[in-house]
């Protein structure tokens, strides 16, 4: 428990809580942390820094300290590829060990927030993240909680598993289908592949196939069973998505046996999105928006794919809820999760 007395009459205690010394431009940083012992050449430099009182430690039974909580909170709720901070000021992060896609349990994180003083705040969940990238952090609000309240944490998460999880990008093989008759023709130069190839390799996987095939659902069709012979773990198609009756690249999917998860999503830029399944090989269909748009739907879409992270008809729902990008100048999200 935490006990208020004066800063004069602390000689000898024992501070409870980090105090922070803030000289513009020079420090601002803890001078005083939780467990320090109060001497008597600190009185001045307490008073110097606002403190007529402070709160120091009387602690009662069944009472957890903020930074043992907080540990015990990281502890239960950290997942794979996660490593967890030492406590500072209260408060541990959750770190990224490998490059990869952010997994948040939200059913289990709304949960956990009806027990009282705890918090766990995360990142959006299937955001991207660099190894070393803070991705959640915990922590309490009072100084002190009950050891009942973090049992309940920890049997949440020991029945429910963890609050965030990091797939980790894997070395995919893809193949690139472009899909039009003036691309095949050699009437219009074809832009798809140069993008698609950037975006892919930035995560760490290679295309091994490309291909230039005509507006023609046979052929199309083909060309996704040749990929999938040469061994590509995903494939994906450029073009042929619009409502133009040439453009039947959804088709040729249809044609070789995958199964459409959904033609359209509900993000702009970039509804015209085939997602679709040939057996256990995600088959993505990317608009022409990523030609002339450096950020659409592909950029939330592939990353996840890359990461073996399967895309169901309910995740492209979910997608409707902040899918309207405003093209943002300075955006750092694929799609803006506020809804911008």
């Amino acid at each position: 428990m935490l006990k208020k007395v004066k800063t004069e009459d602390a000689v000898g205690l024992v501070v409870g809580h980090d105090m922070t010394k803030t000289i513009p431009g020079v420090y601002d940083g803890p001078r005083f942390r939780r467990g320090d012992v109060i001497k008597k050449e600190d009185i001045p430099e307490l008073l110097s820094m606002g403190k007529e009182h402070i709160y120091v430690i009387e602690k009662e039974e069944d009472q957890v300290h903020e930074e043992e909580a907080a540990i015990r909170i990281a502890g239960a709720s950290a997942g794979k590829n996660i490593s967890t901070t030492a406590p500072r000021q209260g408060r541990v992060n959750l770190k990224a060990t490998v490059d990869g896609i952010i997994k948040i349990n939200k059913s289990l994180l709304y949960e956990i927030h009806s027990i009282e003083d705890i918090i766990i705040a995360t990142r959006h969940n299937n955001a991207t993240c660099k190894a070393g990238e803070i991705v959640a952090g915990t922590k309490i609000i009072p100084l002190f909680t009950t050891e009942e309240n973090l049992k309940k944490l920890e049997s949440l998460c020991k029945d429910q598993g963890k609050v965030v999880d990091v797939l980790p990008f894997l070395p995919k093989k893809v193949g690139i289908i472009i899909t039009g008759n003036e691309i095949f023709k050699g009437i219009t130069e074809d832009k798809f592949a140069a993008v698609m190839r950037r975006k892919i390799e930035k995560l760490g996987s290679d295309v091994i196939s490309e291909v230039i095939v005509p507006d023609d659902e046979d052929i199309i069709a083909k060309a996704i069973l040749d990929m999938k012979n040469k061994g590509c773990d995903v494939i994906v198609t450029c073009g042929g998505l619009s409502v133009d009756p040439d453009d039947v690249t959804v088709e040729g999917v249809e044609k070789s046996g995958a199964k459409i998860i959904s033609n359209g999503v509900p993000v702009m830029p970039g509804a015209m999105v085939l997602v679709a399944e040939l057996g256990d090989i995600p088959i993505l269909g990317a608009p022409g928006a990523v030609i002339f748009k450096k950020t659409t739907i592909i950029d939330v879409l592939i990353p996840r794919i890359l990461a073996g992270d399967k895309i169901t008809r309910q995740d492209i729902v979910e997608l409707a809820h902040g899918g309207m990008c405003l093209d943002c100048e300075e955006c750092i999200f694929p799609v803006c999760p506020f809804g911008k």
